[in-house]
């Protein structure tokens, strides 16, 4: 099926180069387009500033000549700049019939000739965020265009003014959900607006019946990236043809892991928030329907402690009721009317956190808080259950209605709110319940396009339903993946509306991962998120020496972390470093547990192994006392940033 672009600007709209090129020279870094030669710009390998191109500079022979297919962006450390460009890259779909890339690989150029005149504790430093940068390096599922942006919903698109799609991409997009905006501020001050790609962070499932898949080896182009989960299906409905995608989107304000970033900041910017938007286009209707997810939005923290389930409190704080009325405040601004479901339990610690944020939303005007616990309402596999939900919310959530416009342009129906679910990672509960409600106002827009009758709903058609559902399934794992590092549980329930026992299983694996990742991973997961928004770095090294970077790597490339080569050194503040004694703990508990069960074998034939029993059991006992203790201490932490 053939789906025409936006006819939105259309005629004039901004595109950028699909291919550039990229000159080695000892002293300099060349990019410059291969349809344009005259077009591009020169990076200095001495100090990293960006000049344009003129014929002298182009003078001589490169060490080294490379294909690119963009430049994601520049990042100053403290003493080297350093370029990320993409070195290859995918065709993976389409956006409103305009062609979507995904990144394949990635390369840093280093432009650090001054770093032989630093001192001592300046090159370790360096060494610190340039390993940062190599975990950027191998960040997977980013996403861009050449020829349209991608990171505004298509109701968003149709208000624009006339002549917006010939403005440079970036300028075109919204800037909270591009992933590399950070990385692109020092191409923006320079004017490059042929070079700036606006880039999303996800995947892209496309149908094979639709879509044309295509490799470019060794390509760099610069733009911006937004974090983005792409899924795509076709489904055929009696005589009709129907294109179902799944576009969420990040948002970049509170970048991180799943246990280092929760609630909000003091601004009111929810971790884990993304829009998921559900596209439906046939022949003649484009229709769009708009929900997001966000962790509660109050100032909470679950620090990693080595136990299965960290405890939660909540932070007493003064500004708490000004964190919450910004929080809503923007999102009605920019979406209307707001259905705030939140699916958490109501008793324990998550009781507790669900309380005061029941407490904090009395004072919220204009907002339709619901509480619903959804483990209590759909234990023992009951997820039909989850209809008294919609009983509560659909007369509000129905008048919200959706986006509908026509081949022509006529816009026949405009969603006038959305309903924001979280539970408390505001992943796998979420994921389950933002599915069931995306498949109800499915069935009403195919209803009022006539491609159902009133009578009808897509459930009926059992293989088209299992292509939707398994859509929403691979959507959910893609946004689990990215905030911790493993599949969305309960997946199977989305996708075939059942817990199984495979899912069961594959369930338990995900939630040993997790239990690995949030205590010895995750720390520097978060480090290279706040450092890529500016830098990439190689991975399978990373973590065998630097298994405490990584939400300091999303603190850095997001621009939360800013590098100061005045400012105190991140490693010099932790001068001690207890995780590097794990391994020995590790040891000794697994070594005094063997002992024991030795000793007490022999128990019955020396009386002297009483004592022998005794001594490994009580240093066994004693080395897991401490481990639980300072089980903080022996986590995976980040350095770069505080909690808020």
């Amino acid at each position: 099926m053939d789906i025409e672009p936006s006819l939105v600007g259309s005629a004039e709209r901004f595109k950028l180069d699909h291919e550039l090129e990229l000159h080695e020279f000892e002293d300099k870094f060349v990019i410059k387009s291969l349809q344009s030669p005259n077009q591009g710009f020169w990076i200095s390998r001495r100090d990293g500033n960006i000049n344009f191109l003129d014929d002298e500079i182009c003078s001589g022979s490169p060490s080294r000549t490379s294909t690119i297919y963009g430049v994601v962006g520049t990042i100053r450390l403290v003493v080297g700049t350093y370029v990320v460009v993409i070195t290859s890259c995918k065709e993976v779909g389409s956006f409103l019939g305009y062609p979507v890339y995904r990144v394949m690989s990635m390369r840093v150029l280093a432009c650090n000739d001054a770093l032989k005149f630093s001192t001592g504790q300046e090159k370790k430093d360096e060494a610190y965020f340039m390993t940062l940068l190599n975990i950027v390096e191998s960040t997977p599922g980013l996403y861009y265009s050449y020829e349209t942006d991608i990171t505004l919903n298509l109701q968003r698109r149709n208000k624009l003014v006339e002549g917006w799609m010939s403005k440079p991409l970036w300028k075109q997009a919204d800037p909270r959900y591009i992933w590399n905006r950070h990385l692109s501020e020092e191409l923006i001050e320079c004017k490059l607006d042929r070079f700036i790609v606006p880039i999303i962070q996800g995947n892209i499932l496309p149908s094979p019946s639709m879509l044309r898949m295509h490799s470019i080896q060794n390509p760099i182009t610069s733009h911006l990236n937004v974090v983005l989960s792409f899924q795509v299906a076709e489904l055929k409905l009696k005589d009709s043809l129907a294109m179902v995608t799944l576009v969420s989107r990040r948002c970049n304000r509170r970048l991180g892991t799943r246990m280092w970033r929760r609630g909000a900041n003091l601004e009111g910017d929810a971790a884990n928030f993304i829009e998921t938007e559900q596209l439906l286009e046939t022949e003649r209707f484009r229709s769009s329907f708009l929900q997001v997810r966000g962790s509660i939005p109050l100032l909470w923290e679950q620090i990693v402690d080595l136990s299965y389930k960290p405890h939660l409190s909540v932070i007493k704080h003064e500004q708490t009721p000004l964190v919450v009325e910004r929080h809503f405040s923007d999102l009605s601004q920019r979406y209307g009317e707001i259905i705030a479901i939140d699916l958490t339990e109501k008793h324990g610690e998550e009781g507790q956190l669900s309380a005061a944020y029941a407490a904090e939303m009395k004072n919220v005007p204009n907002v339709r808080y619901v509480p619903f616990d959804f483990h209590g309402h759909c234990k023992d596999s009951n997820f039909d259950n989850l209809e008294i939900l919609y009983d509560q919310i659909s007369e509000d959530a129905e008048k919200q209605r959706y986006f509908l416009i026509d081949r022509e342009g006529n816009v026949l129906e405009e969603q006038k709110g959305v309903i924001r679910s979280n539970c408390v990672d505001s992943l796998d509960r979420t994921n389950v319940t933002q599915c069931y409600l995306a498949q109800k106002a499915l069935n009403l827009q195919l209803q009022r396009i006539g491609v159902l009758s009133p009578s009808e709903c897509i459930s009926m058609f059992d293989e088209e339903y299992g292509k939707y559902r398994a859509l929403w399934a691979e959507q959910g794992d893609e946004i689990s993946l990215e905030y911790t590092g493993t599949h969305a549980l309960k997946g199977d329930i989305v996708r075939y509306g059942k817990q199984t026992i495979f899912g069961m299983i594959k369930d338990g694996m995900s939630a040993l991962s997790r239990y690995y990742l949030n205590n010895f991973h995750d720390g520097i997961r978060q480090a290279s998120s706040f450092v890529f928004h500016n830098l990439p770095l190689n991975l399978d090294r990373v973590l065998t020496s630097f298994i405490h970077l990584m939400q300091d790597a999303l603190d850095l490339i997001s621009g939360h972390y800013t590098v100061n080569r005045n400012s105190l050194s991140p490693i010099g503040q932790n001068g001690f470093d207890p995780f590097s004694f794990l391994p020995v703990t590790s040891a000794l508990i697994i070594g005094g547990l063997t002992a024991t069960t030795l000793t007490v074998q022999q128990v019955g034939r020396n009386v002297h192994q009483y004592v022998s029993t005794a001594i490994c059991a009580g240093i066994t006992a004693g080395v897991m006392a401490i481990l639980k203790a300072n089980g903080r201490q022996f986590c995976s932490r980040p350095r770069l940033c505080g909690l808020l």
